[in-house]
C-alpha cells in the first residue's frame, strides 16, 4: 500500500515539476537533488570511469548526442 502511495506522489510531483516556471524554484530543486545524490554517492572504479569516458567519446563520434535546446523542446511537449 505504501509503495502505491509513493508512486502516486512521484507522479504528482513530476506533473507539478513540469509546470515550474520559476528559474529560482528549479535551481533550488536541482540543488536539493544534487545534495541527496551526494549523500548516497558511491565511487566508481578507475575501470568504470574509463569505460564511461570511452562510451561518451564513442557516442560523440557516432553522433549519438542531443543538444540541450532540442532536449528542452522535447520535454516541453510531454505535458
Amino acid at each position: 500500500m505504501k509503495s502505491a502511495s509513493l508512486e502516486t506522489r512521484k507522479i504528482a510531483f513530476i506533473k507539478e515539476f513540469l509546470n515550474i516556471k520559476s528559474e529560482k524554484v528549479l535551481t533550488q530543486l536541482e540543488r536539493l537533488l544534487r545534495a541527496e545524490k551526494e549523500n548516497t554517492f558511491e565511487a566508481m572504479s578507475v575501470q568504470e570511469y574509463e569505460s564511461e569516458i570511452d562510451q561518451a567519446l564513442e557516442d560523440s563520434t557516432n553522433g549519438r548526442m542531443i543538444k540541450a535546446t532540442d532536449l528542452k523542446a522535447k520535454i516541453q511537449k510531454w505535458s
